[in-house]
């Protein structure tokens, strides 16, 4: 069991260290936000078994380290060629990059974008643009009953802020990139990024989640979208925290009328993983798409839980999850559709298909519908299994080898997400990574059974 008011008392320490230093750079309406968020983290802690949406995590592993804040970007010998060797995407677009949770300036660029746009870290965009922060942030993800989003709202220092105005088309994709190095001791980042994107406009977006070394650190982190009428959002996220991390995140999205969000998660590392995805659909003809994938070996726990709420009529929502699971790694699926009394003609589809490629890999998955409509159009549907014997006997009937016909079926099933990425280096890179693992494991695999 988790010790509620020990796994409390160091994060409202840090807060109580930090409140003076952020005070300084804030605003009177967001040191009132920050107070009244840890007040309600103070109040709930951390979920425990009986909340029903973290019955398959236990958060024990994360409750027992203390984590230290860091204070200020320090770049620890890191330069844009290392990056761009171990970030999958990174060699195209415009890159806002930060180093444990600090805006990294030397490591960015946003040349290029078109008049009007603005891309910059979230700290300078409350100096130069507070109306259009304050008018947004913390207005859809909500802290009042999340325990991790009360506590980035009350700790966040820095993170991403991009703003579209209407009828724009930013041709390039804008890469947010979070790095996470060695200190010595067990830090944590609570990124917050905010997206904001005007009437008839379009942008790509790709966030990504570094960690270099095998260290053990806490990311935290909140991603608010904002798409207004008939906007056109594509947005990936990839997830490579080093295997000992904690990540916990939540992208939030509030659709305006017409609008078109589509999102594409890949989860990769970490020691415990928490993704969760939010849609609000709040006015009709909204469509948004929810595509992941997540690969997990050894003894790691990654848990993808999604909601998407259907407030008004005639929206459509896809949503596919697949899951890869080898070794003692354990998997969580739970995933919500809420279709609420007024969103008639509601058309909204969930899948969501495990691989377990040993004995020892588990699964739980849980698709909701929750429908108070009657004229609508609702599915979902969960599979669990493991390669199919028939399949891996046609290929070695055709001189290919077990473990080779293992690796192509695998592969096939998760490149049934990955093809759908749109830009192609972070498509092409991440092909050849699940190619690459895949013979890796083969190998190990072999070691073990000599």
């Amino acid at each position: 069991m988790i010790d509620v008011m020990k796994e409390k008392a160091s994060y409202l320490s840090t807060f109580r260290q930090l409140e003076k230093e952020l005070a300084r750079h804030s605003r009177p309406a967001l040191q009132r936000l920050r107070k009244a968020a840890i007040a309600r983290f103070d109040d709930m802690g951390f979920p425990g078994p009986r909340d029903e949406d973290w019955k398959f995590t236990n958060l024990a592993p994360l409750a027992r380290l203390s984590f230290a804040p860091v204070h200020g970007y320090e770049r620890n010998g890191l330069s844009l060629k290392k990056l761009q060797q171990v970030a999958f995407g990174l060699d195209e677009g415009i890159r806002l990059a930060f180093v444990n949770g600090h805006y990294a300036a030397d490591l960015s660029s946003a040349a290029g974008l078109p008049n009007g746009v603005v891309v910059s870290s979230l700290a300078a965009a409350f100096e130069a643009h507070p109306e259009i922060v304050e008018a947004h942030l913390a207005r859809h993800a909500s802290y009042e009953r999340r325990p991790f989003t009360a506590l980035n709202t009350a700790l966040f220092q820095d993170g991403a802020f991009l703003f579209v105005p209407k009828n724009v088309v930013v041709e390039q994709p804008i890469h947010l990139l979070y790095v996470s190095t060695a200190s010595g001791e067990p830090t944590m980042s609570h990124p917050r990024n905010l997206v904001v994107v005007g009437s008839n406009s379009q942008v790509r977006l790709v966030e990504s989640y570094l960690g270099l070394g095998d260290d053990t650190y806490f990311t935290n982190a909140i991603t608010e979208i904002i798409a207004a009428d008939n906007a056109v959002i594509d947005h990936y996220k990839v997830q490579q925290e080093s295997e000992s991390a904690f990540h916990v995140a939540t992208t939030q999205i509030h659709q305006d009328r017409t609008s078109n969000f589509s999102s594409l998660y890949i989860g990769l590392g970490g020691r415990l993983v928490r993704n969760e995805v939010r849609v609000v659909l709040d006015a009709e003809g909204c469509e948004c798409t929810l595509n992941g994938l997540y690969v997990a070996g050894n003894q790691q726990h990654m848990d993808n839980f999604t909601v998407i709420d259907h407030a008004r009529a005639h929206c459509a929502s896809h949503e596919l999850y697949k899951g890869i699971l080898d070794g003692k790694a354990h998997g969580v699926f739970n995933g919500k559709i809420f279709v609420h009394q007024d969103a008639q003609k509601t058309d909204a589809k969930q899948t969501n298909q495990t691989l377990l490629l040993s004995d020892d890999a588990t699964i739980n998955t849980k698709p909701q519908l929750e429908i108070y409509a009657d004229d609508v159009k609702c599915t979902h549907g969960a599979t669990v299994g493991q390669l199919d014997a028939e399949s891996i006997f046609y290929l070695r009937s055709r001189g290919i080898g077990a473990q080779e016909a293992r690796s192509l079926l695998t592969f096939a099933f998760a490149n049934d997400i990955v093809s759908r990425i749109k830009l192609e280096s972070l498509r092409a890179q991440l092909e050849e990574f699940l190619l690459e693992t895949q013979h890796l494991s083969e190998g190990q695999a072999g070691k073990e059974e000599l």
